[in-house]
């Protein structure tokens, strides 16, 4: 986004009680931003040491008011290193997908399949398109799919949604435990072109959904390349801003669901889940899925299943380099270069933790009273922000090296 320089104004700091008093001030300066004075200023946090490093061993550190249910299984050594409720179950989400798809492909071969079944599984598999989700949960029997696959596969806590939901195949209930056994199947046990299939789309997903929600949270910002994801959300959120144009598209079946709990799975908090492999060779599966609290923002539930990921033992998961700090503001942008323009690349969830990689100058931004010519380069997005919208008090991030390279 962009920056705002103290150097006229070097007795400012960007602090809450300033930023709440001259609010009416940055309203018009949304035009060009987008964005909005917040109404607290979060501590940056302390993230990593700035290297890259190998994720070190650590308990599951599950933040205040989350419900989660953990599985982590080492392929190499054919044990689990995080178990955390791994029997719990949750609404899958768009988590339920991967059996969709499954389904579907158990006696077909990907390389026979018509142009259209190719396109439908790429969009749902890569960009978790909710259309095509739908249109084979229709063509194919609905809770039966979830039916046959709990069969085949010997999943344990899966079932079908609840009398009265059939029709959203996000109702799905599905535990981290068998979220792993879902990936040992395509990973040990599937033909090889099924494999290939789904682990190649899984490992080109999209960072922003069809629905225009930023799906790279979890195990896509916590770790390094190569992993593959399949992720899942579903709660009352704000509409998804994802993308150059940062345009929402229609919520997809897995919407908000009734209060009332149906056979032990909450239909109601808002849902946020991570799954996938991480490491050279799929080394380790991932599976974290979490409830939060009524009224949780995206950006504040993408932050927290962040921090419990990255406290993940994973092996062969290596950090990225970078520090994390929390954000403020409204659809932030994030830009091909540091200068205000025709160069948006996505916005970013409300308040959303972000790794920072490196800062340089740029252009100055104004947005009174505050004045910053630093930008902050986010190497997970390719692209900088204004140092305006990071958590702290200071226009240059203290402990985040310049960048010298020509981004």
């Amino acid at each position: 986004m962009f920056r705002i320089a103290r150097h006229s104004h070097p007795t400012v700091r960007r602090t809450p009680p300033r930023r709440l008093l001259a609010a009416t001030a940055a309203l018009l300066f949304l035009s060009l931003t987008g964005a909005t004075l917040p109404h607290a200023v979060a501590a940056a946090t302390v993230p990593s040491d700035g290297g890259s490093t190998a994720v070190a061993p650590a308990s599951p550190q599950v933040p205040a008011g989350v419900t989660a249910g953990v599985a982590v299984f080492d392929r190499q050594t054919g044990t689990f290193t995080e178990e955390l409720a791994p029997a719990a179950t949750f609404r899958s989400a768009s988590v339920v997908k991967l059996l969709i798809a499954l389904d579907f492909l158990w006696n077909r071969s990907p390389d026979t399949l018509p142009a259209a079944d190719r396109t439908r599984l790429d969009a749902m598999l890569r960009s978790s398109q909710d259309a095509a989700a739908s249109h084979y949960w229709s063509a194919y029997g609905g809770s039966a799919i979830v039916g046959r696959m709990v069969t085949r596969l010997g999943l344990a806590d899966t079932a079908p949604p609840p009398a009265g939901y059939e029709g959203y195949w996000g109702y799905t209930a599905m535990s981290a435990r068998d979220t792993v056994k879902t990936y040992r199947y395509v990973l040990e046990s599937a033909p090889a072109p099924v494999r290939s299939f789904v682990m190649d789309r899984l490992r080109q997903s999209t960072r922003c959904a069809s629905d225009s929600f930023d799906q790279h949270f979890g195990i896509a910002g916590a770790f390094d390349r190569p992993w593959a994801v399949k992720q899942g959300w579903s709660g009352r959120y704000a509409q998804g801003n994802c993308g150059p144009a940062g345009a929402a598209a229609a919520r997809g079946t897995d919407a908000p669901g009734p209060a009332s709990a149906a056979a032990g799975v909450d239909l109601s908090r808002p849902a946020l889940h991570t799954t996938g492999t991480v490491g050279a060779g799929d080394r380790s599966i991932v599976a974290v899925l979490t409830l939060h609290p009524d009224g949780t923002s995206y950006g504040k539930a993408y932050t927290d299943l962040g921090r419990l990921t990255r406290s993940l033992n994973v092996p062969g998961g290596t950090a990225p380099k970078g520090k994390w700090y929390g954000t403020w503001g409204q659809d932030v942008a994030v830009r091909a270069a540091p200068v205000v323009g025709d160069n948006l690349l996505t916005r970013l969830p409300a308040g959303v933790e972000v790794l920072v990689g490196c800062q340089k100058k740029g252009q100055q931004v104004s947005v009174p009273p505050y004045t910053n010519d630093w930008w902050a380069y986010l190497p997970q997005y390719g692209g900088y922000v204004t140092n305006i919208y990071l958590s702290h008090p200071d226009n240059q991030l203290p402990d985040v090296p310049l960048c010298t390279d020509p981004k």
